[in-house]
């Protein structure tokens, strides 16, 4: 008699972003991190998506709590930062800077990563959107990463999914965002199997 076959553990994956990560103004089970395990789940994926958004983050505080933000035992992070420096106009020299160093510690844990883009607003001048919006694909192509270009891809401009502030995403607007991240997720998941 063979011995009973054990199910493996869950992946772990935890989402370190700022108010689109964290589900602003949003039921718990409505927002990004539990829309995007129950997408995953109902794909055939048994994984745990832990919430590490915090509202109002700029890059630079995402790089300064990523340590204790993500718990050990994480298998992968979904690093979603940006558009609060975008919003701020920080100079994207210091958002690059920034998320450098969130994936510099990701890497000396050994924690894989992946990047979910952000564009800037069109009246920011061509000089800043140029600089910003090329953080990301640079950064992904230099370290092999999986890449979503821009997190609010079909949702951004669209009031009917947005909250009452114009801004952040409604639950039929967070649907649309895991329906759109979801392919990128799941080859960021081969990859840490792969891996």
């Amino acid at each position: 008699m063979g011995s009973p076959v054990r199910a493996a553990a869950p992946v772990k994956l935890v989402a370190l972003g700022d108010s689109l990560t964290a589900g602003y103004g949003l039921p718990a089970n409505e927002g990004f991190t539990a829309k995007l395990q129950a997408a995953l789940k109902a794909r055939g994926r048994d994984v745990i998506v832990g919430n590490a958004g915090v509202s109002g983050d700029t890059a630079t505080g995402g790089a300064d709590r990523v340590d204790w933000s993500v718990p050990e035992g994480t298998q992968g992070v979904i690093v979603e930062l940006g558009a609060n420096d975008m919003l701020r106009g920080v100079d994207p020299k210091i958002t690059r800077a920034a998320l450098t160093r969130v994936l510099d510690r990701l890497a000396a844990r050994k924690i894989p990563a992946m990047l979910a883009g952000m564009k800037a607003l069109r009246n920011l001048g061509p000089d800043y959107i140029e600089a910003f919006e090329s953080i990301y694909p640079d950064l992904a192509k230099s370290r092999g990463l999986v890449l979503y270009p821009f997190f609010l891809e079909g949702v951004a401009g669209d009031r009917s999914l947005a909250l009452q502030d114009g801004v952040h995403p409604n639950a039929k607007g967070v649907d649309k965002i895991v329906a759109g991240i979801l392919p990128s997720v799941e080859q960021f998941l081969d990859q840490i199997k792969g891996g």
